[in-house]
């Protein structure tokens, strides 16, 4: 305490203490990589950095125009410059450049420009020209849309790149007619075995032995299958910030004095007055403004828009009568019946006949307008002669957008369409149809349906945990966290207190959830600090109310997993290849298929038409293996054991039916055809597969776990 009053007294030593630990802070920053000033890149692409400014600024526009969680938007982000980045590579190294021609291609075929009215000649076509001469304009006009249009067309000329570059490659992708004949020959080519199946279920387990290295050595083998990321394990004791039932009882008996009139003394006028209540108050919007915690909404609602427990006892509510209060989602309401309406949505369908010189027409629309009202009429006679196909009806006739929905246009309220069009769903029956004109054209119309609305006057209230419930979730957090820093027994501290502990394992060093916890990356990022490691612990706020306290119980680090670790997955095949062997060492492979299938009390089964292309056996199941060695044996020659799947196989040919690269019979239309599916198969899927090899080759350094 002594040396803090001297530092109060020495003020100006006190400011220079501070500015040094600050100046620290910043040079510490700006040398050791931590600083802003020393940033590193968000991700590194084959010597390319990814700025972390300008993947910020991408992301805030994927949270903001798609609100798109951060890590959604972050891990869209992070695909997106990844594919742009080493696809703009690889133009660079083989010479892909579009030109100008690519890009108008490309403008001609967007909907954006192709339909725009500024954009088309007298014809109705796009007219490059005319898109040239509006950026011209918007240069000395509209420097800011000009900048938007230069970032458009940057993207625009790497699609063309794409497109080019992936077309090239994809016309390299060709087939020879000895292709076709092959895998003609692949289909076609069937032999019949006779074999016998010895089950690996039919040796007892414990008949068994196997050594640790017997996994090591599986493991060495098949090292690809046991590659892991980054993990950790953790538990956590969540202190849930919830209102109690005295909060809520609270809540509901404030909401509750609202339904009453109160008196009360006015001290300026020195009189008793009658103060209203949601009942009562004659200008309703000023009374739920002054109360409710959702500004007065005059919109009428369907019965589907209200809250389903309450909206029966809501919905037929008398005028005036009030109901409440009761819980909708995050709220306790009141509410008052102001108003229904019988039939006040209606849901319609129409077809437009559109005509030239109608308002949005088509260029392409060259009826007059007398042509359109007679083909109105035309569609309606089809309409009620057939009421169920208005749909079909609609796709087929409709010039409007709504066409593609079969013309639906959903529920809307009374004033929402124009007047012609409102008069008439509003003052007809479901199920009838017309014609009506607007500046749009003629609508063939449908009343599909009407629904009765209400008005509702609500005054809400959030269910929020009241200051003495919040205190009290932070002292049993802090009581928590201080018993553990004593004593780390995660579970018995939890368990004194009955507290429920939730484990989540293999948490990746880039997600973002935990099971029925969102936006937990704070918890994340710390479980993967330099820092951290198996016992520690930490508290966090929650963003909706409250704390979690985890411990790190486990952690994995990228690359081969422990053997400890996948033993559940190569226990299996280990059992399995030493069943293998236990059958071969217990079966003489110079007896006849036969004897063999005797002395194990099996059947010699046969499998007919055999074929390479489904390696699958009757009554053996998937046999790749088996199938391939088939086809390696001569007629009636006898294979040794094969070791397969799902048991150990032997094998005897009893027929081929098999055709030759030397045999010229084969129809030449067949194996264009089967030369022309190569073809297609495997250029269609040329794009994924060349960028996915692009990207394993890559050298790939991925920051985004420092920032995000």
């Amino acid at each position: 305490m002594a040396i803090l009053g001297q530092i109060r007294s020495r003020s100006i030593f006190l400011i220079i203490v501070i500015g040094l630990a600050l100046f620290a802070f910043v040079i510490s920053g700006v040398f050791d990589g931590k600083g802003y000033q020393a940033q590193e890149p968000v991700g590194v692409i084959n010597g390319e950095e990814i700025l972390i400014e300008d993947f910020r600024s991408q992301v805030d526009f994927f949270e903001r125009n798609y609100n798109q969680q951060t890590m959604i938007a972050v891990n869209n982000v992070w695909n997106n410059s990844l594919r742009s980045e080493i696809l703009k590579q690889q133009f660079e190294t083989s010479g892909v450049k579009s030109g100008k021609d690519h890009i108008q291609n490309i403008l001609s075929i967007n909907p954006s420009f192709s339909s725009d009215q500024r954009f088309l000649n007298d014809a109705g076509l796009f007219e490059i020209d005319k898109f040239k001469d509006f950026i011209l304009e918007l240069k000395t006009t509209n420097p800011e849309a000009y900048e938007q249009w230069k970032n458009q067309e940057s993207i625009f000329e790497l699609q063309s790149n794409e497109q080019i570059y992936f077309n090239l490659i994809s016309s390299g992708i060709n087939y020879t007619n000895f292709d076709g004949k092959n895998e003609y020959y692949l289909n076609n080519n069937k032999i019949d075995i006779e074999f016998i199946q010895i089950p690996y279920s039919s040796v007892n387990d414990s008949l068994i032995s196997y050594k640790t290295s017997d996994f090591k050595k599986y493991m060495s083998e098949n090292e690809e299958k046991f590659k892991v990321d980054a993990s950790r394990d953790i538990q956590y004791v969540l202190f849930d910030e919830k209102p109690s039932l005295d909060d809520e009882k609270a809540i509901k008996d404030r909401l509750s004095k609202l339904l009453v009139e109160t008196n009360e003394y006015n001290e300026v006028s020195k009189l008793e007055e009658t103060l209203p209540s949601l009942t009562t108050a004659e200008n309703i919007r000023e009374f739920v403004n002054e109360f409710s915690e959702i500004s007065f909404d005059s919109i009428y609602l369907p019965k589907g828009s209200l809250p389903t427990e309450h909206a029966n006892m809501l919905f037929n509510l008398n005028t005036n009568q009030t109901y409440g209060p009761y819980l909708d989602g995050e709220y306790f309401k009141i509410s008052r019946m102001l108003d229904k309406k019988i039939g006040g949505s209606v849901r319609s369908s129409h077809i437009l006949v559109a005509y030239q010189g109608a308002r949005d027409a088509n260029p392409t629309v060259s009826r007059t307008k007398d042509e359109a009202k007679k083909e109105a009429n035309k569609i309606l006679r089809k309409v009620r002669n057939s009421p169920e196909k208005f749909s079909e009806f609609a796709l087929e006739f409709s010039d409007g957008p709504s066409k593609v929905r079969g013309g639906d246009l959903g529920f809307v309220q009374e004033g929402s369409m124009l007047k012609p069009f409102n008069d008439f769903i509003f003052s007809r029956r479901e199920g009838s149809t017309g014609i009506v004109e607007t500046d749009y054209g003629y609508h063939v119309i449908k009343v599909v349906a009407k629904d009765d609305v209400v008005l509702l006057a609500s005054i809400a209230e959030k269910n929020i945990p009241s200051d003495q419930t919040s205190d009290k979730v932070f002292n049993e957090a802090t009581k928590f966290e201080m018993n553990l820093s004593k004593n780390p027994d995660f579970k018995s501290i939890a368990d004194e207190s009955n507290y429920e502990i939730k484990v989540v394992n293999g948490v990746k060093i880039l997600d973002n959830d935990f099971p029925g916890l969102k936006n937990q990356r704070r918890v994340v990022q710390w479980l993967f600090s330099d820092e951290t490691s198996i016992n520690d612990f930490k508290r966090f706020d929650i963003s909706n109310g409250g704390y979690l306290i985890v411990q790190v119980t486990g952690t994995v680090e990228e690359g081969l997993s422990s053997v400890q670790d996948a033993s559940y997955r190569i226990l299996p095949e280990v059992i399995k290849s030493k069943k293998a062997e236990y059958i071969i060492s217990n079966n003489d492979n110079s007896m006849s298929i036969e004897d063999i299938a005797a002395s194990n009390n099996i059947e010699v089964k046969k499998a007919l038409a055999v074929n390479q292309k489904n390696a699958t056996i009757s009554d053996a199941g998937y046999e790749p293996s088996v199938v391939g060695h088939s086809f390696g044996l001569a007629l009636n020659s006898v294979s040794d054991f094969i070791i397969g799947e799902n048991g150990v196989y032997k094998i005897k040919v009893t027929k081929k039916e098999e055709y030759s690269n030397d045999n010229e019979t084969v129809n030449i239309s067949f194996v264009n055809s089967f030369r022309n599916q190569l073809i297609n198969r495997n250029r269609s899927s040329i794009n994924a597969k060349v960028f996915e090899s692009l990207k394993e080759t890559s050298e790939i350094t991925d920051n985004r776990s420092v920032y995000y």
